[in-house]
């Protein structure tokens, strides 16, 4: 069906918009902070995947619909909107029940993620473009912890939360990259895959959540006056 990934879409967002206004989790509080991050880190990778569509990956017509913004299905704009916003739902219930502390062993993590910047730009120049891409993201990530001072990779929920973020990806790309309605062009690759999904695409999501998650907790903080 056309409508599929669209579907998915939906799905992803029903959740976290039927549970907002319930007791004890009143996401939608948080929604300015959760958008205003959403709408930020959907820019710099809405521009990566308009320079790659067509070289890294392709949408099947058989699974999207003629709506077309930029040379990108119209779901695949909403992407970045449902899945940033589903999993900072998840993310945000975990920091209220909580409190989501910092733990100080921790904070090695995000002094050595800018590291892997190194070996992405090295995949980069041997043609494996997607694989650097997606380390030189993640790496970038570890900076803007530091720079933001969020701490977000010094906390040991962050790491249950990419768990769960790892769970849900096996789940919903598992059945983009199956079905397929996501096309990949392996040269850029790797072409290791857990199940049909690339390694990539792993490391390509927990960049896009952490920024994400980081950008989140500064707006909250600046929302409440810290």
């Amino acid at each position: 069906m056309k409508i599929e990934y669209l579907i998915i879409n939906i799905l992803i967002l029903l959740g976290p918009l039927s549970l907002s206004f319930e007791k004890g989790v009143h996401y939608y509080r948080q929604w300015k902070s959760a958008f205003t991050a959403i709408s930020i880190v959907a820019i710099p990778y809405i521009i990566w995947d308009l320079l790659v569509c067509s070289r890294h990956w392709w949408f099947n017509p058989e699974y999207t619909l003629d709506l077309r913004l930029a040379g990108l299905p119209i779901e695949e704009w909403m992407f970045f909107i449902s899945v940033p916003f589903a999993v900072l739902f998840i993310w945000e219930i975990f920091s209220r029940r909580t409190g989501n502390p910092v733990n100080g062993r921790l904070t090695f993590v995000n002094k050595l993620l800018p590291l892997i910047i190194l070996p992405g730009i090295f995949l980069w120049f041997q043609n494996k473009e997607y694989t650097g891409s997606t380390l030189i993201a993640l790496g970038l990530t570890g900076i803007a912890d530091i720079i933001l001072k969020t701490d977000i990779l010094s906390r040991k929920n962050t790491y249950i939360y990419l768990i769960i973020v790892a769970f849900l990806n096996l789940l919903f790309n598992g059945y983009l990259t199956a079905r397929p309605i996501v096309i990949y062009n392996e040269v850029y690759q790797l072409g290791w895959r857990i199940f049909t999904i690339p390694l990539e695409d792993f490391i390509y999501g927990f960049s896009l959540i952490l920024f994400n998650t980081i950008l989140f907790e500064k707006f909250k903080e600046r929302g409440n006056g810290n």
